[in-house]
């Protein structure tokens, strides 16, 4: 079979040359093995890039320059690009072409005998038997004809001038492989192309549809008409609410897609593996139909949609709903530490103003249930060896905060109860996304409210761990934190630290030298308005010769931790409480609390939300497709099938035996067979041929070829 394309006639390319050369090379097998590579390398770039994602994710992912490069190539929508399509259409062409230069050929040589052949080129055959029959040539022919008939071939009896010609073919069905084959790869094309993107990319086009940007009234230029061929949208209904249209996601937006019928889900169910996975779920909805106005239940699992009306109901995924939250505030800025209450509703937004600054509380997510893995690990806060001073005694909210699922070796999953997402943000635009948990969880035999923070939405969370009191709260480091931010405590705790650690009897010069360098210790850890806690230590003892900062740090670190202890205490004498027993319990509270206020100065959130109660509203995420090219597609799959099995599994067999008179009365056979391939098959049943013809005759065969 030749590779090349159509050739035109002489005539035509003399006229049209470019034409000519055009048609020969789209109708050109090489052409069609171009398209499918670029096709396959297409394909692949679509498979690794997620397809249709927010345009602020591929920003985050690429930078400004390479987004912009990828934007213009369409990779961000590699299956509706437009160059995607015209090398679809490309293939389609050509492959239709390529039917139409070899299909007729085919067919008409399926339909051909062969029965031009000569003696002489049948002689020149490998595969050959030659005998001689004492029977006459018609009666000989005759049987010839009826023994291949009865293994499996096609027969015709040919007289000619000299001879009669017994030709015989098996198999010829093998051509239909390559018809069937390309012809299902047309087919699959197309059916491709009626579930693309094509037909809402013509309505918006020719028909003046454009995205909705998310912001305005929205109007007719931004719906499809429930008429609309092919489409795949999105719908969130919340348990207790309806839809009657769907969602198309766009680069600059999306497209409202109208449903020809109404879904009002009535209930949803979910249920988890003890990993946190969920293991089911399922919509139970009831569906209205616009015309007749009829309606039915159904529930809606995964892998078992909801077919009706030629629009496919997939089960998704599922949100919250709109969850019903109520939090108490706890600043997390300057010396009051008064808790307020706030109540929010999750895809709502609540005003905030903190020390006169204005912020949106942007409520995002809540979560029922959370699986993490809370194992014991190595304490990340460990000093290592061979870090420097400044590295000790800074290492930061990065590095010793985050769930306890670190250690992959050492699971222990669990699950460790609600939790709320959202984001803060300022009046310029800037925000921090925030995920507090309602609960206390044991991280290294220690209670921690954890509280992460990222910047942007492609970041993992990092984990604020708030140790918890003896009342299971954040009270008591709210109230050191606030007492840290308070000069007139800091004082106060410096001089009850000053007369505590100096022996009876020293100086009033020593007491107060004492105090003053409590006083310093406190202040630089508070920050006084600049960055604190551990990095501001670690840049005040840089100052220290080098040769004596493991001394001068173990000095700073002991006067802090007392003080600390002290302002604590004077903080709950100030709220009229008693003091907290001295005890290794408190001892370890007071260090992990101070880990937290260094880290705090990391969290950069004016405040701390703690989620108190809850009323859940879930939410179903369904899939909307109606996919008129799906049967389509099928058919080319069965045709596919049926082309690779005729060309692989069916084998084409030519046979010719050629009768002449004997001179001495008789008839002499000439038998020769071939075929496409040669395989151990087919010289056993040329065996069973060359064995099978001659058998009636008594005569010995005259002479033999082949193998």
């Amino acid at each position: 079979m030749s590779t090349t394309g159509i050739e035109l006639s002489s005539a035509v390319k003399a006229r049209h040359r470019a034409l000519a050369e055009t048609v020969e090379l789209v109708s050109s097998m090489r052409f069609a093995i171009s398209m499918l590579v670029i096709i396959a390398i297409a394909s692949m770039i679509g498979t690794v890039m997620k397809q249709g994602e927010a345009m602020p994710n591929y920003v985050n992912q690429f930078g400004p320059f390479w987004f912009a490069v990828f934007d213009k190539l369409g990779l961000y929508a590699v299956y509706s690009a437009w160059w995607f399509l015209l090398i679809l259409a490309a293939l389609i062409t050509s492959t239709a072409l390529c039917i139409t230069r070899n299909g007729p050929k085919m067919i008409k040589d399926m339909r051909s005998w062969r029965e031009n052949v000569r003696e002489v080129s049948l002689r020149n055959f490998h595969h050959k038997h030659e005998w001689v029959s004492a029977s006459g040539r018609a009666a000989l022919a005759g049987q010839n004809a009826e023994r291949l008939r009865h293994a499996g071939y096609a027969v015709k009896i040919v007289e000619k001038d000299r001879g009669t010609l017994v030709a015989a073919k098996k198999g010829a069905a093998n051509k239909f492989g390559y018809i069937f084959a390309h012809s299902s790869i047309i087919i699959i094309l197309v059916g491709g192309l009626l579930d693309s993107d094509l037909p809402i990319q013509f309505q918006q086009w020719f028909m003046g549809k454009t995205a909705y940007p998310g912001a305005g009234p929205l109007e007719p230029r931004h719906r499809l008409g429930a008429g609309n061929p092919t489409f795949r949208a999105n719908t969130l209904i919340p348990e207790g609410e309806s839809s009657r249209q769907a969602t198309i996601q766009r680069a600059d937006g999306v497209l409202v897609q109208e449903l020809p019928f109404t879904i009002h889900l009535k209930k949803f169910d979910i249920d988890f593996y003890s990993t946190g996975m969920p293991k089911l779920f399922a919509s139970h909805v009831e569906v209205q139909d616009h015309e007749t106005g009829a309606r039915f239940p159904a529930t809606i699992k995964v892998n078992e949609p909801l077919i009706y009306k030629g629009v496919a109901v997939y089960q998704s995924s599922f949100e919250d709903g709109g969850s019903k939250l109520k939090l108490t505030g706890f600043p997390m800025e300057g010396a009051g530490h008064a808790p307020f209450e706030i109540a929010g509703e999750v895809g709502g937004a609540n005003p905030l103003v903190r020390a006169g600054q204005e912020y949106s509380v942007e409520w995002s997510d809540f979560r029922a249930f959370n699986v993490e893995n809370t194992a014991a690990g190595q304490d990340v806060r460990d000093v290592k060896q061979g870090q420097s001073l400044a590295a000790q005694l800074s290492s930061g909210l990065d590095k010793h905060s985050g769930s306890a699922g670190q250690n992959a070796n050492n699971k222990d999953l669990k699950n460790v109860g609600p939790s709320v997402q959202y984001k803060l943000r300022d009046k310029t635009g800037q925000a921090r996304e925030y995920q507090n948990y309602m609960q206390p969880i044991t991280l290294d035999g220690a209670l921690f409210y954890l509280s992460g923070v990222r910047a942007m939405p492609s970041d993992p969370f990092n984990y604020l761990r708030i140790p918890a009191d003896d009342a299971s709260s954040v009270r008591e480091w709210m109230r050191l934190r606030a007492a840290l931010s308070d000069a007139a405590l800091r004082a106060l705790a410096a001089q009850r630290y000053a007369a505590r650690a100096m022996p009876a009897g020293s100086s009033e010069a020593l007491r107060d030298q004492l105090a003053g360098s409590s006083a310093r210790s406190l202040a630089i850890f508070a920050g006084d308005g600049k960055q604190g806690g551990y990095t501001a230590v670690s840049k005040f003892l840089e100052q220290v010769p080098a040769a004596e900062q493991k001394k001068a740090a173990e000095i700073y670190m002991k006067i802090l931790n007392g003080t600390l202890w002290e302002l604590w205490q004077a903080a709950r004498a100030r709220d009229a409480l008693a003091p907290v027993a001295e005890d290794e319990a408190h001892a370890r509270f007071l260090q992990l609390a101070t880990n937290a206020l260094s880290d705090n100065f990391l969290y950069g959130a004016p405040v701390y939300l703690q989620l108190e109660d809850f009323t859940q509203v879930r939410a179903s995420v369904l899939q909307l497709t109606r996919s008129p090219g799906k049967n389509v597609v099928y058919l080319g799959c069965i045709l596919l099938v049926l082309g690779v099995f005729s060309m692989f599994y069916i084998r084409e067999r030519r046979l010719w035996v050629w009768l002449s008179d004997e001179p001495g009365g008789g008839t002499r056979a000439l038998m020769a067979m071939s075929t496409q391939r040669k395989t151990l098959d087919f010289e056993h049943e040329f065996n069973e041929i060359k064995a099978i013809l001659p058998m009636a005759d008594k005569t010995a065969p005259a002479a033999s070829g082949g193998t």
